[in-house]
């Protein structure tokens, strides 16, 4: 493939973790799967929404992301909500760590998607809203969409 031209396609987004937190930073870095769950997110059949990250002993773990398991898989299928290694430099990591130890820092999983037949997670480096900033956050999307409508009303 030409430098430059890079295929990707969405497999799962997580649209809540943009609703609940800032995003500072975003990574992106690889995921272990098994064959069988690759092939069911070929089929598009992933959840991210309930998913978070920890950092273990100097890796990088995503729970509660759910993979369906593949229908053609028998016994070869691994469980849905199995912990899955995400696939970081240890630069990154130390990083990571570092700033997850300030206060009120967490990782979140953004999206996943294919990047040249690979999967991959798009991570973020979050911090929590309060109630009164999502309150702001859905004002100021409501008179966007109230703008919009009437320009449209306007221009027709």
């Amino acid at each position: 493939m030409a430098k430059g031209k890079e295929s990707q396609k969405l497999i799962a987004n997580n649209k809540k973790a943009y609703h609940d937190f800032f995003i500072d930073e975003t990574y992106e870095c690889g995921i272990a799967l098994h064959g069988t769950e690759v092939k069911s997110m070929r089929m598009g059949k992933c959840s991210i929404k309930e998913a978070f990250i920890r950092i273990e002993d100097g890796e990088v773990f995503v729970y509660g992301m759910h993979v369906s398991p593949y229908e053609k898989g028998n016994i070869f299928n691994k469980d849905p909500l199995r912990v899955k290694k995400l696939l970081l430099h240890k630069y990154e990591i130390n990083k990571l760590l570092g700033k997850i130890k300030e206060k009120g820092y967490t990782l979140v999983p953004l999206q996943v998607y294919f990047k040249d037949g690979k999967v991959k997670v798009e991570i973020g480096l979050a911090r929590g809203k309060k109630l009164y900033d999502k309150r702001e956050a859905i004002a100021k999307k409501d008179q966007r969409r109230e703008a919009e409508k009437e320009f449209k009303v306007r221009n027709l």
